[in-house]
């Protein structure tokens, strides 16, 4: 952090509580991360500095009631914020997306001290990371575990193993593992980033999201306290809102791509000093087939927005259904399920292909490296690379002809 930056930080941004989505002091947060955003991408200089300040805002607490110490927010007015911050700058808003969905798995699970301690941990400002994918399994994503292990050692335990694509965790506080159990089961564990042993290693080397900590971690004997392990008492449910935030997350982050898509465009436009040699006006600002484009990214940014938020609502549906009993809560999730997957599709496809138009406004000038716009559609496309997109497609319409339902997919 600059000292210019470490000025700015310390005389903009006071927060007095948690911050909610319509708090005038996230706006001026949100702002002031769009600011560096490009030069952040283009140069790869980590936003530590920008994770504090998340950090000091206490966004991470967004879903925590208020009478714990969070801001209570339902799951549209999360999305509608994730959708803001992927608009300032996805990288950023991808970082906490692991956080968002280990926060979620600890609220729906019983108030023990344990977890009462995590929450107030997350209340007060702490991010969480994830460490879940091993690359020796056979299928991604399924929550298998085969090197990353638990053994007993006195009252607690050592952990050993190595974890890759663990986003996030390398700006975060604690870090939530998916390990195994010396009787073979799975579990997790949260503990602190800072504990020795834990090696957070910035090897991610993506052409895009390439600011989010998405590198190896290993662990060496590391000490476990036996309140720190979470035993899998129950297999997951398919469709459990904590297996539906994280991928319903990075459709939220492309909805805020185009959104900045749509911002770079009109700019680009506004301020043109000469137009192509075939347009039809003096001015690029009056020229019809430039209109044309930016209104064509403007109404992908609002069907975007719109689409994730009534995906956001279906969770939202859900602890209705659930008092209401086992049947009820299974057809709710089904369709919050439904929902995620369909708006990927969608919302991926319109964030591909904004990010293309912005080029057709801007001309051959826009393809300079200086410029980074086409950090965009580098974004968009290593964020739609997660689960891919024709595999959603067919379990789709597997379910629309056969009634098959989705498959389980495991946390990460």
């Amino acid at each position: 952090m600059t000292q210019i930056e470490e000025k700015v930080i310390d005389s903009t941004f006071e927060f007095s509580s948690p911050v909610t989505g319509k708090s005038p002091e996230l706006q001026a947060l949100f702002d002031f991360i769009a600011l560096g955003a490009s030069e952040r991408d283009r140069d790869r200089i980590l936003p530590y500095n920008i994770v504090e300040l998340i950090r000091r805002s206490r966004l991470g607490a967004l879903r925590i009631p208020v009478a714990e110490g969070g801001s209570g927010s339902t799951a549209r007015e999360l999305f509608e914020v994730v959708i803001r911050l992927g608009d300032a700058d996805p990288n950023v808003a991808h970082i906490v997306r692991n956080h968002f969905s280990v926060t979620e798995r600890i609220l729906r699970s019983e108030r023990t001290q344990r977890n009462r301690r995590w929450l107030k941990a997350v209340a007060d400002g702490a991010i969480i990371g994830l460490a879940s994918t091993e690359l020796e399994v056979k299928r991604s994503g399924g929550g298998q575990v085969v090197n990353t292990k638990l053994t007993p050692d006195g009252d607690g335990y050592r952990l050993n193993g190595t974890k890759y694509y663990s986003t996030g965790s390398l700006y975060a506080d604690l870090i939530f593992v998916r390990v195994l159990v010396p009787d073979g089961t799975r579990a997790f564990v949260l503990i602190p980033t800072n504990r020795e042993g834990i090696d957070l290693v910035d090897d991610w080397d993506g052409f895009g999201q390439r600011l989010t900590g998405t590198g190896t971690t290993t662990f060496t004997n590391v000490h476990v306290e036996a309140d720190e392990v979470i035993f899998e008492t129950d297999t997951d449910k398919d469709n459990l809102p904590y297996n539906i935030v994280p991928q319903l997350f990075l459709t939220a982050i492309n909805a805020g791509i185009i959104r900045s898509v749509l911002r770079d465009a009109t700019a680009l436009v506004r301020t043109r000093p000469r137009t192509f040699y075939h347009a039809v006006t003096e001015q690029a600002a009056d020229d019809p087939i430039l209109q044309q484009t930016v209104g064509q990214i403007a109404a992908n940014a609002f069907a975007a927005e719109v689409i994730v938020l009534a995906a956001a609502d279906a969770l939202d549906r859900l602890p209705t259904a659930q008092a209401q009993g086992e049947e009820s809560e299974t057809a709710a999730a089904l369709v919050a399920s439904l929902s995620a997957a369909k708006a990927k599709l969608i919302v991926d496809d319109l964030a591909l292909r904004s990010a293309t138009l912005l080029f057709e406004v801007g001309g051959a000038s826009t393809t300079k490296k200086s410029s980074n716009f086409d950090r965009h559609w580098r974004n968009a496309r290593t964020l739609s690379s997660h689960n891919p997109n024709h595999f959603k497609a067919r379990a789709i319409g597997d379910y629309e002809i056969n009634g098959t339902p989705l498959p389980q997919r495991g946390f990460f």
